[in-house]
């Protein structure tokens, strides 16, 4: 069971620090360090200043879609994972409960300064 609700926080923690890297690296349209920006399609596939002239919409055109469809997955995302640990703490003994507490506010002030991280990248 302890060790059923550390992986379940891990994985949690992984989520959004994953999606925490892929907005500091540049944002939902990099899909998560593939590389899906002008600059490393330019270099990695050598494009013509031709043809990156006309990749650059398509790319511009693709990330708002890509923004709306993380922001959609990441919210769906919360919504389970907070149902998951309704369910999970009534289950845990008072002790258990302190430190799943515990290990729920050390996420939220991980996912704060994530989110901080972001902001100061976006201005």
């Amino acid at each position: 069971m302890k060790r059923n609700l550390l992986t379940l926080a891990a994985v949690g923690a992984i989520a959004l620090g994953g999606f925490a890297i892929a907005q500091a690296q540049g944002g939902p349209g990099r899909c998560h360090g593939q590389g899906f920006s002008l600059e490393h399609l330019t270099k990695t596939l050598s494009l013509t200043s031709d043809q990156q002239s006309k990749v650059q919409p398509i790319l511009d055109q693709a990330k708002p879609q890509i923004i709306a469809i993380h922001k959609d997955a990441m919210q769906k995302t919360q919504a389970v994972m907070a149902s998951t640990m309704s369910q999970i703490r009534p289950v845990l003994t008072p002790e258990q409960q302190t430190k799943f507490d515990a290990l729920q506010k050390a996420h939220q002030d991980m996912r704060a300064a994530q989110q901080e991280l972001h902001n100061a990248m976006q201005e």
